[in-house]
C-alpha cells in the first residue's frame, strides 16, 4: 500500500514532534525499505534537542548502513544543559508566581490581561520581558520532549501575556504539546480557540489572506491527531463539521485535496453513531461529498473518494466491490484510520446494500452478498440486520422458497423533495460564495513547509499520536537548518520535511 501512503504529503504541514509517529507507524507496518525508514527517522530528529533519541537513531541508522557524518553527543548535551539553566533562570521569577496557589487564582480571576499585567507589575516586580521568558522557556521544554511541562508553561503565558501574536504562537505549542500527550479533550479547546483566531484575526499577522490560507491548512492536519482520537462520534462528526463549512473545505480544495480520504473515511465510519442535535446526518454529508470528490478528482484520487465515486456517481456494483476491497487495505495501514478499519468495512457494506436495494425491487441474496464480499450465509444475515434498519428508507421482505428479497419503496412527498432540493441549493450556494469571495485574494499554494518531528509515543484510540514524556537527554538545535514556523508563530519550531 506504498503508492497510497499520505505521509510525505501530511509531514510538510506538520511539526516535527508531530511528525515522528506518522514514522514510527510506517516502521511497524513494514511498507518501506527499513533503511530508508531509520535514514528519514535520523533526519527528522537531528534538527531537535533530545540528544538521547538522535543518538539512538543514529546508530540504528549507520547499522543499517547509512552513510553519516559523525557527532559529537556529549557536546551537544552540555550545550543544551547550559541552554536550559539559562532559559530557566531568566523564567525563574515568573515561574515563583506559578507555584503560588493565590497568585495563580488572582490571575485567573482577572478580567483582561492589561489587569494582569499590572498585577504581576506591582504585587510581584515582574516585567513583560520575564513574562517573555516563560514563553522561550515552554518553547524549549517543548524541544526537548517535555510536553506536559511545556504545555503548562505556555498556558500560564496565556494568562499574563497581553501579545495577541505571541498568544496565538503559544497555542500551537500548546496544541502540539496535548496531542503529544494524549490530552484529547484539551487539545480539542486549542483547535476551537486556533480556529477562532485564524477565522478572526482582528488586525493580527493571520489577517493577511495567505497567512490565513496556510494558518487553516496547518490547523486541517494538527486536528487530524485530535478527531481520530475522540471516536467516531464527537470526533468524526467535529472532523465533518469542520472540514465541510466553506472556508476549510475551499481550503482543501485549493492546498490539501488529499484530506478529502479523511472527509470520505470520517463520513463512513460515523455512519451509524449518535449524532448530536442540531447536525446534519451522514447521509447529508455523503450526498455533498459526492460532489466535491467528482469535482475534485483531478486533483486527487485514492479507493477510498474512488469507492464513494463508483457507487454514488456511477452506480458500479462490481467496481465499488473490488474497490472497498483495496479500500480495505489502505485504511488498515493509514496511521489516523487503522482503528477504525472494520467500522469502516461495515458500514460501506451498509451504504452499498442501501444503493442496491433502491435500484432494485427484487433482488438475488446471493448476488447482494457478492456484492458485499461475503458468503451466503452471512449475507443472509446481513440482510435480516439490514431490514431492521428503518433508516434504510424502503420496506422489504425475504422469499426464502426463492431466495429473493423484494422491496417496497414508499412515495416521496413533494414537500420532502422541495425540501431535501432546498438543502443541497443552499450548501453549494454557500460554498460558491465563499470561493468568489476569496478566489482574488487567496492565491493556489501548496501551504507552509512544515518541519518534520521529534520524537512521539501514542495515546488515545489506536494510539495515534498521544504520549506521556520525552526522551531524558538534551541535545543541541543543529546549526545552518532552515526553520519555518505556524503563521505568526514560533513557539513550535518547525523544518521543510
Amino acid at each position: 500500500m506504498a503508492e497510497y501512503d499520505l505521509t510525505q504529503k501530511l509531514i510538510p504541514h506538520l511539526d516535527r514532534h508531530l511528525a515522528i509517529p506518522l514514522l514510527n507507524h510506517l516502521s511497524d507496518i513494514a511498507i518501506f525499505p527499513a533503511e530508508q525508514l531509520a535514514k528519514a527517522q535520523y533526519d527528522l530528529v537531528k534538527g531537535t534537542n533530545m540528544v538521547d533519541y538522535v543518538e539512538q537513531l543514529y546508530e540504528q541508522a549507520k547499522a543499517d548502513g547509512a552513510s553519516l557524518e559523525p557527532r559529537d553527543f556529549q557536546k551537544l548535551r552540555d550545550e543544551a544543559t547550559g541552554q536550559y539553566k539559562s532559559l530557566q533562570e531568566k523564567a525563574q521569577p515568573v515561574m515563583k508566581v506559578i507555584e503560588d496557589p493565590e497568585a495563580v487564582a488572582k490571575l485567573r480571576s482577572g478580567i483582561d490581561k492589561e489587569k494582569n499585567l499590572d498585577l504581576l507589575r506591582s504585587e510581584y516586580n515582574i516585567s513583560l520581558d520575564e513574562i517573555n521568558a516563560l514563553y522561550h522557556f515552554g518553547h524549549y521544554q517543548y524541544t526537548l520532549g517535555q510536553y506536559a511541562e511545556a504545555a503548562n508553561f505556555l498556558y500560564h503565558f496565556m494568562i499574563f501575556s497581553p501579545s495577541v501574536d505571541l498568544n496565538i504562537s503559544a497555542h500551537w505549542g500548546k496544541l502540539a504539546s496535548n496531542i503529544l500527550t494524549g490530552e484529547w479533550d484539551a487539545a480539542l479547546t486549542e483547535v476551537k480557540d486556533l480556529r477562532d483566531a485564524i477565522d478572526n484575526p482582528h488586525g493580527t499577522a493571520l489577517a493577511k489572506p495567505l497567512t490565513q490560507l496556510q494558518a487553516r491548512t496547518w490547523l486541517l492536519h494538527w486536528s487530524l491527531f485530535v478527531f481520530f482520537n475522540l471516536g467516531e462520534g464527537q470526533g468524526c462528526q467535529g472532523l465533518l463539521e469542520m472540514f465541510l463549512s466553506p472556508a476549510y473545505l475551499n481550503t482543501i480544495q485549493t492546498s490539501c485535496p488529499h484530506l478529502l480520504r479523511y472527509l470520505v473515511a470520517a463520513a463512513i465510519i460515523s455512519r451509524r453513531a449518535p449524532k448530536p442535535a442540531g447536525t446534519r446526518s451522514s447521509r447529508d454529508h455523503v450526498r455533498d461529498l459526492v460532489r466535491i470528490v467528482q469535482m475534485e478528482e483531478y486533483q486527487y484520487s485514492d479507493p477510498v473518494t474512488g469507492f464513494l465515486k463508483d457507487l454514488f456517481v456511477d452506480f458500479d456494483f462490481e467496481r465499488a466491490q473490488q474497490r472497498l476491497s483495496v479500500a480495505d487495505s489502505v485504511v488498515r495501514s493509514d496511521f489516523f484510520l487503522s482503528g477504525f478499519a472494520d467500522e469502516f468495512v461495515e458500514n460501506a457494506r451498509w451504504l452499498v446494500s442501501e444503493v442496491f436495494c433502491r435500484i432494485h425491487q427484487r433482488i438475488d441474496i446471493s448476488d447482494l452478498s457478492k456484492t458485499l464480499n461475503l458468503s451466503n450465509e452471512d449475507g443472509e444475515k446481513w440482510i435480516v440486520n439490514l431490514i431492521r434498519d428503518s433508516r434504510m428508507g424502503v420496506d422489504a421482505k425475504i422469499d426464502l422458497k426463492s431466495n429473493m428479497l423484494h422491496i417496497t419503496r414508499p412515495h416521496t412527498t413533494p414537500t420532502a423533495t422541495l425540501i431535501e432540493t432546498t438543502r443541497g441549493l443552499a450548501f453549494r450556494s454557500q460554498a460558491i460564495q465563499y470561493a468568489m469571495q476569496s478566489s482574488e485574494s487567496q492565491p493556489r499554494t501548496g501551504g507552509e513547509r512544515g518541519e518534520r518531528g521529534e520524537r512521539g509515543g501514542r495515546g488515545g484510540r489506536g494510539g495515534r499520536g498521544g504520549r506521556t514524556g520525552g526522551p531524558g537527554g538534551r541535545g543541541q538545535q543543529q546549526q545552518g537548518q532552515g526553520e519555518s514556523a505556524p503563521p505568526a508563530a514560533a513557539a513550535v519550531q518547525t523544518e521543510a520535511a
